[in-house]
């Protein structure tokens, strides 16, 4: 990606402590229950959350079908830091190219997710970066789902209050 060329990165607040927004990060059974955005539902093949662990997933989109994923976590600091990659894939779990899969030409067939948690209080900042454009995560959708997921989870935190 062109270093001129500014990457996703949103900031949000949860009213909730570090240790309960981190761990629905990483609870397979709380993510089942916000990682896909409005109307979409996302199916673990595979979720192991350890450093070198990898992730099979697939959102089911209503209108777009079905977006397979595949990643590896690099980092994981409890409570603090995830670090994640993220490559499209098929349901076999193979890389397959992000424009077959209808992401736009420029969109990196392999992007990293750093997720930096930070008490502010009672209350928790979660700031997430993305090696992706975020002009370009405007025009796919990515951008608005991240904050359609951030919405969802901020009603399972609040329902586990």
């Amino acid at each position: 990606m062109k270093s001129d060329t500014k990457e996703l990165l949103i900031s949000h607040l949860f009213d909730a402590p570090r240790a309960k927004v981190f761990k629905a990060w990483t609870d397979p059974e709380q993510l089942k229950h916000w990682y896909a955005p409005d109307g979409c539902s996302i199916e673990f093949k595979s979720i192991a959350v350890k450093r070198g662990g990898q992730f099979h997933y697939c959102i089911h989109d209503p209108v777009h079908g079905p977006c397979w994923i595949i990643g590896t976590y690099l980092e994981i600091i409890p409570d603090e830091k995830l670090v994640f990659t993220m490559v499209m894939s098929n349901e076999a779990g193979e890389a397959v190219s992000s424009v077959a899969n209808g992401k736009v030409e420029d969109w990196p067939e392999r992007h990293v997710a750093t997720v930096i948690f930070e008490s502010i209080g009672q209350c928790t900042k979660l700031t997430i970066h993305q090696t992706v454009s975020e002009e370009k995560a405007k025009e796919t959708g990515a951008y608005q789902s991240w904050i359609k997921m951030f919405n969802k989870l901020n009603l399972l935190l609040q329902k586990k209050a």
